[in-house]
Protein backbone atom coordinates (compact mmCIF):
# COMPACT_ATOMS: atom_id res chain seq x y z
CA UNK A 1 0.00 0.00 0.00
CA UNK A 2 1.11 3.48 -1.06
CA UNK A 3 1.30 6.43 1.73
CA UNK A 4 -1.13 9.43 0.97
CA UNK A 5 -1.16 13.02 2.23
CA UNK A 6 -4.88 14.70 3.01
CA UNK A 7 -6.22 17.80 3.67
CA UNK A 8 -9.48 17.80 4.84
CA UNK A 9 -12.29 19.70 7.19
CA UNK A 10 -14.96 18.50 9.80
CA UNK A 11 -18.58 19.64 9.72
CA UNK A 12 -17.33 22.56 11.82
CA UNK A 13 -15.29 23.73 9.17
CA UNK A 14 -11.69 22.71 10.68
CA UNK A 15 -8.95 21.73 8.80
CA UNK A 16 -7.50 18.52 9.50
CA UNK A 17 -4.13 17.18 7.88
CA UNK A 18 -2.36 14.12 7.78
CA UNK A 19 -1.01 10.85 6.13
CA UNK A 20 -2.63 7.52 5.56
CA UNK A 21 -1.62 4.40 4.15
CA UNK A 22 -4.41 2.90 1.38
CA UNK A 23 -4.22 1.11 -1.79
CA UNK A 24 -5.54 3.95 -3.79
CA UNK A 25 -7.22 7.50 -3.50
CA UNK A 26 -10.23 6.23 -3.65
CA UNK A 27 -9.94 4.54 -0.45
CA UNK A 28 -8.45 6.96 1.00
CA UNK A 29 -11.54 9.08 0.67
CA UNK A 30 -13.97 6.50 2.04
CA UNK A 31 -11.66 6.53 5.07
CA UNK A 32 -11.68 9.84 6.33
CA UNK A 33 -15.84 9.99 5.03
CA UNK A 34 -15.79 7.41 7.08
CA UNK A 35 -14.27 8.89 10.50
CA UNK A 36 -17.16 11.88 9.80
CA UNK A 37 -14.15 13.97 7.42
CA UNK A 38 -14.70 15.84 4.41
CA UNK A 39 -11.87 15.24 2.14
CA UNK A 40 -10.66 18.25 0.12
CA UNK A 41 -7.50 17.50 -1.21
CA UNK A 42 -5.73 13.82 -1.55
CA UNK A 43 -2.09 13.38 -3.14
CA UNK A 44 0.29 10.79 -3.01
CA UNK A 45 3.43 11.89 -0.35
CA UNK A 46 6.24 13.73 -2.64
CA UNK A 47 9.40 15.15 -1.42
CA UNK A 48 9.77 18.59 -1.54
CA UNK A 49 12.40 20.08 -3.08
CA UNK A 50 14.11 22.80 -5.00
CA UNK A 51 11.92 21.80 -8.48
CA UNK A 52 8.93 21.06 -6.59
CA UNK A 53 8.68 24.75 -4.69
CA UNK A 54 7.51 27.53 -6.23
CA UNK A 55 10.23 30.38 -6.07
CA UNK A 56 9.18 34.06 -5.39
CA UNK A 57 11.27 36.11 -7.93
CA UNK A 58 11.33 40.11 -6.79
CA UNK A 59 10.62 40.91 -10.48
CA UNK A 60 7.56 38.46 -10.97
CA UNK A 61 3.93 40.18 -10.41
CA UNK A 62 2.47 38.06 -7.60
CA UNK A 63 -1.06 36.73 -8.93
CA UNK A 64 -3.64 34.06 -8.67
CA UNK A 65 -2.66 31.90 -11.49
CA UNK A 66 -5.28 30.01 -13.16
CA UNK A 67 -4.53 26.92 -11.87
CA UNK A 68 -4.95 28.20 -8.42
CA UNK A 69 -8.29 29.46 -9.18
CA UNK A 70 -9.52 26.25 -10.28
CA UNK A 71 -8.23 24.35 -7.68
CA UNK A 72 -10.00 26.99 -5.35
CA UNK A 73 -13.30 26.96 -7.39
CA UNK A 74 -13.35 22.91 -7.07
CA UNK A 75 -12.29 22.63 -3.37
CA UNK A 76 -15.09 25.59 -2.36
CA UNK A 77 -17.73 23.77 -4.31
CA UNK A 78 -17.08 20.43 -2.38
CA UNK A 79 -17.39 22.14 1.35
CA UNK A 80 -19.94 24.21 -0.12
CA UNK A 81 -22.08 21.38 -1.34
CA UNK A 82 -21.45 19.10 2.02
CA UNK A 83 -23.31 22.31 4.11
CA UNK A 84 -20.70 23.61 5.33
CA UNK A 85 -21.38 28.16 5.13
CA UNK A 86 -19.71 30.21 3.04
CA UNK A 87 -17.59 31.46 5.73
CA UNK A 88 -16.18 28.69 6.99
CA UNK A 89 -15.47 27.44 3.92
CA UNK A 90 -13.59 30.40 2.88
CA UNK A 91 -11.66 30.49 6.36
CA UNK A 92 -10.71 27.32 5.77
CA UNK A 93 -9.85 27.60 2.02
CA UNK A 94 -7.89 30.38 3.44
CA UNK A 95 -5.69 27.95 5.41
CA UNK A 96 -5.25 25.13 2.47
CA UNK A 97 -4.27 27.87 -0.18
CA UNK A 98 -0.66 26.64 -1.46
CA UNK A 99 -0.14 30.06 -3.53
CA UNK A 100 0.35 33.00 -0.73
CA UNK A 101 -1.38 35.82 -3.17
CA UNK A 102 -4.37 33.50 -3.37
CA UNK A 103 -4.16 32.76 0.61
CA UNK A 104 -3.80 36.79 1.02
CA UNK A 105 -7.03 37.31 -1.19
CA UNK A 106 -9.33 34.59 -0.23
CA UNK A 107 -8.36 36.00 3.64
CA UNK A 108 -9.61 39.78 2.40
CA UNK A 109 -13.08 38.33 0.88
CA UNK A 110 -13.68 36.32 4.06
CA UNK A 111 -13.30 39.78 5.96
CA UNK A 112 -15.41 41.74 3.45
CA UNK A 113 -18.25 38.59 3.68
CA UNK A 114 -18.19 39.01 7.45
CA UNK A 115 -18.21 42.90 6.99
CA UNK A 116 -21.53 42.80 5.38
CA UNK A 117 -20.72 42.21 1.92
CA UNK A 118 -21.94 39.84 -0.58
CA UNK A 119 -19.71 37.13 -2.27
CA UNK A 120 -19.98 38.51 -5.27
CA UNK A 121 -19.59 41.82 -4.33
CA UNK A 122 -16.33 40.85 -2.52
CA UNK A 123 -15.20 38.94 -5.43
CA UNK A 124 -15.77 41.86 -7.76
CA UNK A 125 -13.04 43.64 -5.45
CA UNK A 126 -10.00 41.72 -6.84
CA UNK A 127 -10.65 41.80 -10.67
CA UNK A 128 -6.78 40.03 -10.98
CA UNK A 129 -7.64 37.28 -9.58
CA UNK A 130 -11.61 36.61 -10.20
CA UNK A 131 -12.65 37.76 -13.53
CA UNK A 132 -15.79 39.20 -14.50
CA UNK A 133 -17.40 36.37 -16.08
CA UNK A 134 -16.51 34.42 -12.17
CA UNK A 135 -17.89 37.18 -10.39
CA UNK A 136 -21.18 37.34 -12.54
CA UNK A 137 -21.76 33.86 -12.22
CA UNK A 138 -20.95 33.75 -8.60
CA UNK A 139 -23.66 36.96 -8.57
CA UNK A 140 -26.52 34.98 -10.15
CA UNK A 141 -25.85 31.72 -8.12
CA UNK A 142 -26.36 34.48 -4.79
CA UNK A 143 -29.55 36.08 -6.46
CA UNK A 144 -31.36 32.76 -7.35
CA UNK A 145 -30.43 30.45 -4.49
CA UNK A 146 -28.10 28.20 -6.30
CA UNK A 147 -24.58 29.17 -5.61
CA UNK A 148 -23.86 25.39 -4.77
CA UNK A 149 -24.53 24.79 -8.35
CA UNK A 150 -23.03 27.39 -9.75
CA UNK A 151 -19.88 26.79 -8.44
CA UNK A 152 -19.79 23.34 -9.98
CA UNK A 153 -20.59 24.55 -13.19
CA UNK A 154 -17.65 27.42 -12.58
CA UNK A 155 -15.17 24.56 -12.08
CA UNK A 156 -16.02 22.84 -15.10
CA UNK A 157 -16.00 26.13 -17.17
CA UNK A 158 -12.25 26.91 -15.66
CA UNK A 159 -11.08 23.00 -16.33
CA UNK A 160 -12.24 23.08 -19.75
CA UNK A 161 -10.52 26.58 -20.67
CA UNK A 162 -7.63 25.30 -18.77
CA UNK A 163 -7.35 22.12 -20.78
CA UNK A 164 -7.97 23.72 -24.28
CA UNK A 165 -5.06 26.51 -23.33
CA UNK A 166 -2.45 24.05 -21.80
CA UNK A 167 -3.04 21.72 -25.27
CA UNK A 168 -2.21 24.83 -27.24
CA UNK A 169 1.10 25.63 -25.31
CA UNK A 170 1.99 22.63 -24.85
CA UNK A 171 1.81 21.55 -28.93
CA UNK A 172 3.29 25.03 -29.41
CA UNK A 173 6.61 23.99 -27.20
CA UNK A 174 7.96 21.52 -29.60
CA UNK A 175 8.01 24.00 -32.79
CA UNK A 176 9.53 26.70 -30.53
CA UNK A 177 12.29 24.60 -29.43
CA UNK A 178 13.30 23.38 -32.88
CA UNK A 179 13.03 27.02 -34.15
CA UNK A 180 15.52 28.19 -31.19
CA UNK A 181 17.97 25.40 -31.77
CA UNK A 182 18.05 26.35 -35.56
CA UNK A 183 18.53 29.71 -35.05
CA UNK A 184 21.62 28.74 -32.60
CA UNK A 185 23.52 26.10 -34.82
CA UNK A 186 22.95 28.86 -37.76
CA UNK A 187 24.82 31.18 -35.54
CA UNK A 188 27.34 29.25 -34.31
CA UNK A 189 28.16 28.06 -37.70
CA UNK A 190 28.14 31.81 -38.77
CA UNK A 191 29.96 33.38 -35.80
CA UNK A 192 32.67 30.57 -34.77
CA UNK A 193 32.74 28.19 -37.37
CA UNK A 194 33.26 30.03 -41.19
CA UNK A 195 35.55 32.80 -39.92
CA UNK A 196 38.13 29.84 -38.43
CA UNK A 197 37.80 27.84 -41.98
CA UNK A 198 38.21 31.70 -43.63
CA UNK A 199 41.66 32.04 -41.51
CA UNK A 200 43.08 28.90 -43.50
CA UNK A 201 42.96 30.50 -46.78
CA UNK A 202 44.13 33.68 -45.76
CA UNK A 203 47.23 32.06 -44.33
CA UNK A 204 47.90 30.11 -47.38
CA UNK A 205 47.26 33.79 -49.55
CA UNK A 206 44.39 31.65 -51.44
CA UNK A 207 41.21 33.91 -52.29
CA UNK A 208 38.05 32.38 -51.12
CA UNK A 209 35.98 30.80 -53.09
CA UNK A 210 32.54 33.11 -54.09
CA UNK A 211 30.26 30.93 -51.63
CA UNK A 212 32.92 31.15 -48.55
CA UNK A 213 33.26 34.72 -49.93
CA UNK A 214 29.77 35.74 -48.97
CA UNK A 215 29.43 33.63 -46.01
CA UNK A 216 32.25 35.22 -44.50
CA UNK A 217 30.55 38.68 -45.65
CA UNK A 218 27.81 37.20 -43.48
CA UNK A 219 29.79 36.29 -40.50
CA UNK A 220 32.08 39.96 -40.39
CA UNK A 221 28.83 41.58 -40.69
CA UNK A 222 27.02 39.58 -37.19
CA UNK A 223 30.27 40.02 -35.60
CA UNK A 224 31.17 43.56 -36.27
CA UNK A 225 27.16 45.12 -35.84
CA UNK A 226 25.67 42.67 -33.98
CA UNK A 227 24.61 45.14 -31.32
CA UNK A 228 23.34 47.14 -34.30
CA UNK A 229 21.38 43.72 -34.67
CA UNK A 230 20.52 42.91 -31.26
CA UNK A 231 19.14 47.27 -30.91
CA UNK A 232 17.35 46.82 -33.85
CA UNK A 233 15.66 43.75 -32.53
CA UNK A 234 14.56 45.60 -29.21
CA UNK A 235 13.70 48.44 -30.87
CA UNK A 236 11.52 46.13 -33.33
CA UNK A 237 9.93 44.55 -30.29
CA UNK A 238 9.10 47.96 -28.06
CA UNK A 239 7.36 49.05 -31.17
CA UNK A 240 5.29 46.49 -31.24
CA UNK A 241 3.95 46.13 -27.93
CA UNK A 242 3.47 50.08 -27.58
CA UNK A 243 1.60 49.64 -31.65
CA UNK A 244 -0.47 46.48 -30.03
CA UNK A 245 -1.25 48.52 -26.76
CA UNK A 246 -2.85 51.17 -28.40
CA UNK A 247 -6.28 50.42 -29.29
CA UNK A 248 -6.07 50.86 -32.94
CA UNK A 249 -3.16 49.38 -33.49
CA UNK A 250 -4.43 46.33 -31.10
CA UNK A 251 -7.37 46.13 -33.48
CA UNK A 252 -5.03 46.44 -36.52
CA UNK A 253 -2.92 43.17 -35.34
CA UNK A 254 -5.69 40.97 -34.19
CA UNK A 255 -7.27 41.48 -38.19
CA UNK A 256 -4.00 40.85 -39.34
CA UNK A 257 -3.81 37.70 -37.52
CA UNK A 258 -7.16 36.53 -38.39
CA UNK A 259 -5.66 36.70 -42.01
CA UNK A 260 -2.80 34.75 -41.51
CA UNK A 261 -2.96 31.39 -43.35
CA UNK A 262 -3.33 28.44 -40.74
CA UNK A 263 -2.87 30.73 -38.05
CA UNK A 264 -5.79 32.57 -38.67
CA UNK A 265 -8.25 29.93 -38.65
CA UNK A 266 -6.96 28.98 -35.79
CA UNK A 267 -7.23 31.96 -33.55
CA UNK A 268 -10.93 32.40 -35.06
CA UNK A 269 -11.63 29.03 -33.54
CA UNK A 270 -10.79 29.60 -30.40
CA UNK A 271 -12.35 32.96 -30.08
CA UNK A 272 -15.35 30.93 -31.62
CA UNK A 273 -15.03 28.45 -28.78
CA UNK A 274 -14.57 31.05 -25.93
CA UNK A 275 -17.57 33.16 -27.07
CA UNK A 276 -19.84 30.09 -26.67
CA UNK A 277 -18.31 28.57 -23.48
CA UNK A 278 -18.46 31.61 -22.21
CA UNK A 279 -21.99 33.00 -22.85
CA UNK A 280 -23.59 29.31 -22.85
CA UNK A 281 -22.57 29.30 -19.49
CA UNK A 282 -23.73 32.07 -18.17
CA UNK A 283 -26.96 31.45 -19.58
CA UNK A 284 -27.40 28.66 -18.30
CA UNK A 285 -26.32 30.23 -14.92
CA UNK A 286 -29.52 32.39 -15.08
CA UNK A 287 -26.97 35.78 -16.36
CA UNK A 288 -29.85 37.98 -18.91
CA UNK A 289 -28.51 38.03 -22.54
CA UNK A 290 -27.46 41.16 -23.03
CA UNK A 291 -25.60 41.03 -19.67
CA UNK A 292 -23.70 37.88 -20.53
CA UNK A 293 -23.00 39.75 -24.29
CA UNK A 294 -21.18 42.33 -22.52
CA UNK A 295 -19.47 39.93 -20.43
CA UNK A 296 -18.24 37.78 -23.73
CA UNK A 297 -16.76 40.92 -25.16
CA UNK A 298 -14.35 41.74 -22.52
CA UNK A 299 -12.77 38.29 -22.13
CA UNK A 300 -12.24 38.09 -25.93
CA UNK A 301 -9.00 38.18 -26.88
CA UNK A 302 -9.17 39.34 -30.24
CA UNK A 303 -10.78 42.65 -30.74
CA UNK A 304 -11.54 42.31 -34.32
CA UNK A 305 -13.85 39.93 -33.27
CA UNK A 306 -14.55 41.57 -30.18
CA UNK A 307 -15.78 44.34 -32.02
CA UNK A 308 -18.10 42.50 -34.03
CA UNK A 309 -20.00 41.47 -30.65
CA UNK A 310 -21.48 44.97 -30.31
CA UNK A 311 -24.00 44.90 -33.46
CA UNK A 312 -24.85 41.27 -32.14
CA UNK A 313 -25.59 43.29 -28.69
CA UNK A 314 -27.77 45.98 -30.56
CA UNK A 315 -29.45 43.17 -33.18
CA UNK A 316 -30.69 41.52 -29.68
CA UNK A 317 -31.82 44.93 -28.39
CA UNK A 318 -34.24 45.33 -31.50
CA UNK A 319 -35.28 41.81 -30.79
CA UNK A 320 -33.74 40.44 -33.87
CA UNK A 321 -32.44 37.82 -31.56
CA UNK A 322 -28.97 36.85 -31.45
CA UNK A 323 -28.88 34.39 -34.67
CA UNK A 324 -29.86 36.96 -37.35
CA UNK A 325 -27.24 39.32 -35.75
CA UNK A 326 -24.51 36.77 -35.65
CA UNK A 327 -25.05 36.27 -39.30
CA UNK A 328 -24.50 39.59 -40.71
CA UNK A 329 -21.11 39.99 -38.08
CA UNK A 330 -19.30 38.06 -40.81
CA UNK A 331 -17.24 36.67 -38.16
CA UNK A 332 -18.28 33.41 -37.19
CA UNK A 333 -17.99 29.88 -38.93
CA UNK A 334 -21.29 28.29 -40.61
CA UNK A 335 -21.34 25.73 -38.49
CA UNK A 336 -21.70 27.67 -35.45
CA UNK A 337 -24.30 29.85 -36.90
CA UNK A 338 -26.24 26.97 -37.83
CA UNK A 339 -25.81 25.27 -34.20
CA UNK A 340 -26.78 28.75 -32.76
CA UNK A 341 -30.05 29.42 -34.80
CA UNK A 342 -31.42 26.11 -34.15
CA UNK A 343 -30.59 26.51 -30.08
CA UNK A 344 -32.23 29.66 -30.19
CA UNK A 345 -35.52 28.33 -32.54
CA UNK A 346 -35.34 25.48 -29.58
CA UNK A 347 -35.27 27.89 -26.67
CA UNK A 348 -31.68 25.82 -25.59
CA UNK A 349 -29.48 28.32 -26.99
CA UNK A 350 -27.19 27.82 -23.74
CA UNK A 351 -27.16 24.18 -24.22
CA UNK A 352 -26.63 24.89 -27.94
CA UNK A 353 -23.48 27.60 -26.91
CA UNK A 354 -21.76 24.91 -25.24
CA UNK A 355 -22.30 22.32 -28.10
CA UNK A 356 -20.77 24.73 -29.99
CA UNK A 357 -17.36 25.33 -27.40
CA UNK A 358 -17.20 21.18 -27.54
CA UNK A 359 -17.21 21.37 -31.40
CA UNK A 360 -14.75 23.89 -31.72
CA UNK A 361 -12.17 22.50 -28.95
CA UNK A 362 -12.27 19.59 -31.33
CA UNK A 363 -11.99 22.00 -34.39
CA UNK A 364 -8.86 23.70 -32.24
CA UNK A 365 -6.99 20.72 -31.77
CA UNK A 366 -7.38 19.25 -35.07
CA UNK A 367 -6.18 22.75 -36.73
CA UNK A 368 -3.51 22.82 -34.07
CA UNK A 369 -2.52 19.07 -34.69
CA UNK A 370 -2.09 19.74 -38.72
CA UNK A 371 -0.38 22.78 -38.71
CA UNK A 372 2.35 21.62 -36.67
CA UNK A 373 2.42 18.48 -38.98
CA UNK A 374 3.13 21.09 -41.65
CA UNK A 375 5.59 23.49 -39.87
CA UNK A 376 7.80 20.65 -37.87
CA UNK A 377 9.33 19.28 -41.55
CA UNK A 378 9.10 22.59 -42.85
CA UNK A 379 11.64 23.77 -39.84
CA UNK A 380 13.46 20.95 -40.35
CA UNK A 381 13.73 21.42 -44.27
CA UNK A 382 14.44 24.76 -43.68
CA UNK A 383 17.08 24.31 -41.20
CA UNK A 384 18.56 21.50 -43.15
CA UNK A 385 18.86 23.42 -46.46
CA UNK A 386 20.79 26.62 -44.81
CA UNK A 387 22.65 24.10 -42.75
CA UNK A 388 24.07 22.14 -45.80
CA UNK A 389 24.79 25.29 -47.77
CA UNK A 390 27.48 26.03 -45.48
CA UNK A 391 28.51 22.78 -45.53
CA UNK A 392 28.51 22.31 -48.80
CA UNK A 393 30.53 26.07 -49.53
CA UNK A 394 33.12 24.70 -47.21
CA UNK A 395 33.29 21.46 -48.82
CA UNK A 396 33.86 23.51 -52.50
CA UNK A 397 36.38 25.23 -50.74
CA UNK A 398 38.17 22.44 -49.91
CA UNK A 399 38.45 21.22 -52.97
CA UNK A 400 39.34 24.15 -54.34
CA UNK A 401 42.31 23.89 -52.55
CA UNK A 402 43.40 21.58 -55.25
CA UNK A 403 43.09 23.89 -57.95
CA UNK A 404 45.89 26.39 -56.39
CA UNK A 405 49.47 25.90 -58.31
CA UNK A 406 51.91 25.14 -55.99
Amino acid sequence: MAAYLYKAATMEGKLVEGSMEAPDLTAVSLKLQEMGLLPIRVGATARSSVLTREIPWPWKKRRVRRKDLLVFTHELHTLVRSGIPLDRSLAVLAKLAESATLAEVVSNVLRAVKGGKSFSEALGEYPNAFPKVYVNMVHAGEVGGVLEEILGRLTTFLETSENLRSYVVGALIYPALLSVVAVASITIMTVFVVPRFSAVFRDMGVPLPLPMAILQGLSDLVTRYWWAIVLAVVLTGAYLHRFRASTEGRIKWDRLLLRLPMWGDVVRKIEVARFSRTLGTLLHSGVPLLNGMNIVREILSNQEIAIAIEPIRNGIKKGEGIAQPMKHSGVFPPLAMHLIEVGEESGKLDTMLIQVAEVYDVEVRNSIKNMIAFFEPALILTMGLIIGTIVVSMLMAIFSINDVPM
